[in-house]
């Protein structure tokens, strides 16, 4: 029993290094550009290892998306929670965007927008998940600023779901433009945006 034990933590171990030094790989390459030699490459493994704890390419890519999501919300919300105001926390995302250049989140830029414009029509698993991922971007903003006006602190009437789609498009509209064009003209113009946005709802 003890040995079985053993031998699941090592392949649970193996399993998450596949999905650590491939995450990266994906957001990069994308599903498409992202092949089973790369994921060899990457990991040093065999297709036999591989397969061995992934059944397909598209275990791996899925796995990996979640990993990526996973590591920049809890990033994100990591420094919300550091925040004590609704508004302080909306401009966490200001604050994370104004470091683009720097960030090793960002590096081959959003998983989300990447994901979201590869699998738009190609890979419905991984749109699933981009879509998922929104969602739960949309519902947190929503849940700030709930919290917002029950503290009087954001002002009553606001728009939610208006606010948390021009915010969002913003924020991913600046982080396409860094990264094709490798400027920050158009990601320092979507924060100056966003924060007017932020400002405008505040009490």
């Amino acid at each position: 029993m003890c040995c079985d034990n053993e031998v699941m933590s090592k392949a649970e171990k193996t399993r998450q290094f596949i999905i650590e030094t491939t995450a990266p790989i994906f957001n990069q390459k994308g599903y498409a550009g992202t092949s089973l030699n790369d994921i060899a490459e990457a990991t040093g493994l065999t297709r036999g290892g591989i397969y061995g704890n992934f059944e397909s390419k598209d275990e791996v890519a899925l796995a990996a998306f979640d990993y990526n999501y996973t590591q920049l919300f809890t990033t994100i919300r990591k420094k919300m929670d550091e925040t004590v105001y609704p508004i302080d926390k909306l401009k966490v995302h200001l604050t994370m965007l104004a470091d683009f250049a720097h960030a090793p989140l960002f590096r081959y830029g959003c998983p989300i927008l990447n994901t979201a414009i590869e699998a738009d029509d190609t890979h419905p698993e991984l749109r699933l998940k981009a879509i998922g991922a929104i969602n739960s971007w949309y519902k947190k903003i929503a849940e700030i600023i709930a919290e917002g006006i029950e503290n009087r602190q954001i002002q009553m009437g606001t728009d939610a779901a208006e606010f948390a789609g021009a915010f969002i498009a913003l924020i991913e509209g600046g982080i396409m433009l860094a990264k094709v064009t490798g400027k920050q003209d158009g990601l320092k113009a979507a924060i100056k945006q966003a924060d007017k946005m932020i400002n405008a709802i505040a009490v």
